[in-house]
C-alpha cells in the first residue's frame, strides 16, 4: 500500500468521521461484550467470547489501517488543479463509442470511490486509461467485459 494517499477535503473528513466512530462506538461496544461474555464462565467453550474477541482484532486492524490513510493523507485544493489533461480530482466528460452514451467520472482514491456518485478510483481501468490525456484524445480500454473507446469531451473541477 503506498504510503501517501491524494484525498479530497470531504473524503479525509469523511474518514476521520469513520475513525472516531471506530474508536468512540464500537471499541467500547466490543469491550462490553467481552465483558460479558467473561461473565459467562468457561472461556474454552464460549462461542460469544470467541466472536467478540474476533470482532475486537478486526475492528483494531480496521482502526489501524485507517489510522495510517488519515496520517499520510494529502488534501488536494481543487483550485490548483491542471485541467488541461486528466487527473486525480478532475471531472471528466466522456463518450462511450461502443454505446453511444455520455458518462461523468470524477477520478478519486479508492478510499472514495463510489460508483453510485461517479466516483471511480484512479487504480481503475478506466481511470488508468484517462490519466495523461486531454480533451479529443480517444482511449481503448480493456474492461472485464471486454474493450471500451472512450473519447475525451471535458475535463473540469
Amino acid at each position: 500500500m503506498s504510503d501517501i494517499q491524494y484525498l479530497s477535503k470531504e473524503g479525509l473528513e469523511k474518514m476521520k468521521q469513520e475513525l472516531h466512530f471506530m474508536k468512540h462506538e464500537e471499541r467500547p461496544r466490543i469491550t462490553q461484550a467481552i465483558a460479558e461474555a467473561r461473565d459467562k464462565g468457561d472461556l474454552s467453550e464460549n462461542a460469544e467470547y470467541d466472536a467478540a474477541k474476533e470482532a475486537q482484532g478486526i475492528l483494531e486492524s480496521k482502526i489501524n489501517q485507517l489510522e495510517h490513510m488519515v496520517a499520510n493523507a494529502r488534501v488536494l485544493d481543487s483550485s490548483l488543479l491542471d485541467t488541461s489533461k486528466v487527473s486525480i480530482m478532475c471531472n471528466v466528460r466522456v463518450i462511450n463509442h461502443n454505446v453511444g452514451k455520455e458518462a461523468v467520472y470524477r477520478l478519486v482514491a479508492e478510499s472514495e470511490a463510489n460508483l453510485k456518485e461517479n466516483k471511480i478510483s484512479i487504480k481503475s481501468a478506466i481511470a488508468q486509461g484517462l490519466m495523461g490525456k486531454v480533451v479529443g484524445d480517444v482511449v481503448s480500454i480493456a474492461v472485464p467485459a471486454g474493450i471500451v473507446k472512450l473519447e475525451i469531451l471535458e475535463i473540469f473541477i
